[in-house]
């Protein structure tokens, strides 16, 4: 690549600043423009609903990097700015006042939005979702003035905050449309880990119950009804039903997208010239032999190395295994790997479940670990790895035995 090589990087967020960092790490000497439609540096999103939602970080302490950085590395910012349109034939991105700006590679890490809820009333004041800074503060001052927070939704974002609320001193009642928490991620077994861990702490979870309207009282959200017609007073709704990718700018553009944006291991798409990577990137995975979409930090994170030696020209493939993590209450847990609902067959449990200090296991029919979780148990994170990419079976008597060494 020579000088005259002009980079765009659409999304300023985690993903975005990873990849103007790399490129500059890979000697990268031509012109970077990254692309944000928030009107602030990139930062990282998990400390919204953990340390930050609960007063542990300040903002700076998870901002990517200081203005200084991205002059010193001439990195042009165009923040508070959302693109409008990609040109592939033309190869140029359209921005709002009309113009347009040329690109010899592109890279969208557009990220996802919180997914709405179609009901009455979820446009009310009183109702709130979390995906920004703006949004994370605004709950920190409804901590300090609401006494019941009704939530919708029992996944991470919801259970995070709900913890939050309840460390605040604010009572939560959580109503989610499926059987239990966390199903989708961490199945029945876990999931009531998780059920246990909020009751204790007095949360109300209310599982299988379908929200009909955000009830409004004097302009604002007094609570919910549900289906059944049960109805639930709280001084503020937030609703955490899950995110959706920002795909729009792919599918205009003719790019090939499923969940996401359809990407090879190299995180190339259907256009050669371009990249995707963070949220909207549905990889074909070198490692699960599969197409995967995953919402986390740590893809965001390190995705970005991949995508840079592509967009280098570089042979490049990103084989990492899914990663995540949550703290809630006296809970931390970390999670390795992918056991989607119908693909593992049991659940192995080694350690002390009733206290959670545990390692859970998730095993397929032909017993080889699928995912692992370790719970209150650290540094075990590299061990849990080996077993999932040594693709071998194991005998559970054996993994649930902790006097046998992982």
């Amino acid at each position: 690549m020579t000088s005259a090589q002009h980079f765009v990087i659409v999304g300023a967020g985690l993903a975005g600043a990873k990849l103007a960092q790399e490129l500059r790490g890979n000697d990268f000497d031509g012109h970077i423009t990254l692309i944000g439609a928030e009107d602030r540096l990139p930062y990282e999103r998990p400390p919204l609903s953990k340390e930050y939602l609960s007063g542990k970080k300040t903002l700076d302490e998870f901002t990517v990097a200081n203005a200084a950085w991205y002059r010193d590395h001439n990195v042009e910012l165009l923040l508070g700015t959302e693109v409008t349109a990609v040109d592939r034939g033309a190869r140029t991105v359209g921005l709002p006042d009309g113009s347009t700006l040329a690109y010899d590679r592109l890279a969208l890490a557009t990220g996802a939005a919180s997914r709405p809820l179609p009901v009455p009333g979820a446009d009310a004041p009183g109702v709130y979702t979390l995906r920004t800074v703006e949004e994370s503060d605004a709950l920190l001052e409804l901590f300090g003035t609401a006494h019941r927070l009704l939530v919708i939704g029992a996944g991470w974002i919801g259970l995070e905050i709900t913890a939050a609320a309840r460390a605040a001193g604010v009572m939560v009642t959580v109503v989610e449309s499926a059987s239990g928490p966390l199903l989708g991620a961490l199945g029945p077994e876990m999931g009531e880990v998780f059920a246990g861990l909020h009751r204790e702490h007095g949360v109300d979870l209310r599982f299988g119950a379908q929200v009909q309207q955000i009830t409004v009282s004097d302009g604002r959200a007094s609570g919910v009804r549900l289906e059944d017609g049960t109805e639930f007073e709280a001084d503020a709704v937030l609703v955490a039903v899950g995110a959706r990718p920002n795909l729009g700018l792919a599918e205009s553009s003719g790019l090939l997208t499923g969940t996401g944006v359809l990407v090879d291991a190299g995180l190339t798409t259907s256009d050669p010239d371009i990249v995707a990577v963070g949220d909207i990137a549905d990889q074909e995975h070198p490692v699960l032999g599969r197409r995967i979409r995953v919402e986390h930090w740590a893809n965001a994170l390190n995705q970005p190395a991949v995508a840079a030696r592509t967009m280098l020209g570089k042979a490049a493939s990103y084989d990492r295994l899914p990663y995540f993590f949550t703290d809630q209450y006296d809970l931390g847990m970390e999670y390795t790997g992918f056991a989607a609902p119908g693909d593992y067959e049991r659940v192995v449990v080694r350690g002390d479940l009733a206290g959670r200090e545990f390692i859970a296991f998730w095993l397929d029919p032909q017993q080889r670990v699928l995912a692992g979780m370790n719970v209150n148990v650290w540094d075990a994170g590299d061990r849990i790895n080996e077993l999932i990419l040594s693709g071998d079976p194991v005998d559970p008597d054996r993994l649930a035995d902790t006097s046998v060494p992982l």
